[in-house]
């Protein structure tokens, strides 16, 4: 019989309405030595729906980690923060903020709202590719995540 336990893939919530950076992520995520499943929702409503399994996310997976932009349609990525944070069902959801936004101000609220860490988003290829994996091994191999 086989007793090895069964790893389960890390499941990741990218809220990111550029489908650049959005391919740029799963570009840097594809090679990792981590089984990762990335589900990529464009705007801030439906991150909401998908956190909260609404609609057609009803059978979506609970993320293990959220990686959130700020500045998106429809909801702002500072209203979803507060939202998850506020949310008994999802506060221990670690979120990532990366965003282009260097403002102190966005760094000061996102802190404030309980982001478990900012990062500005580089224009550069490979630093964003850098920057992802740098997210990746820290969140998915050092850091132990919540159960859902």
């Amino acid at each position: 019989m086989n007793n090895r336990p069964i790893i389960m893939p890390i499941e990741v919530l990218l809220v990111e309405d550029n489908p650049g950076d959005a391919e740029l992520t799963r570009i840097a995520l594809q090679d990792s030595k981590i089984s990762i499943n990335l589900n990529i929702v464009e705007d801030g409503v439906e991150a909401m729906a998908f956190l909260r399994k609404q609609d057609s996310y009803a059978r979506k997976p609970h993320p293990d980690i959220v990686l959130l932009d700020l500045n998106l349609p429809r909801k702002d990525g500072r209203e979803v923060l507060a939202e998850i944070k506020s949310d008994d069902n999802l506060k221990r959801i670690p979120v990532v903020v990366l965003t282009t936004s260097q403002s102190e101000e966005d760094i000061l609220k996102a802190y404030n709202l309980a982001a478990n860490c900012y990062i500005t988003k580089p224009v550069d290829f490979d630093q964003f590719v850098k920057i992802v994996q740098s997210i990746e091994n820290f969140w998915f191999a050092i850091v132990k995540l919540p159960p859902e």
